[in-house]
């Protein structure tokens, strides 16, 4: 998916991103691109990606927080749905 990041490490960095939004009392539908740099900002910084790819991550991160907030179903199962990669 990304180069030089497997599942694993991916899933790490969309965990930390998460729970990084959740103590910002950030809300899991959140657009604004200025209130996302932050994000944006650390991804690039933890893995050294270029902004389109750290965007992606932090919208990855968005509908996991989604999917896990969501009282219906297995988030795993949920993010098929949606064409999420989670692992």
């Amino acid at each position: 998916m990304y180069v030089n990041m497997n599942d694993e490490q991916l899933n790490s960095e969309i965990e930390k991103i998460a729970n990084l939004m959740i103590h910002d009392n950030l809300s899991d539908d959140e657009q604004d691109p200025i209130k996302l740099e932050k994000y944006k900002n650390q991804i690039k910084q933890d893995c050294d990606f270029d902004d389109e790819k750290a965007m992606k991550i932090v919208y990855e991160t968005l509908l996991f927080r989604k999917l896990k907030n969501s009282d219906s179903g297995d988030i795993l199962e949920k993010g098929n749905d949606f064409g999420a990669g989670f692992s």
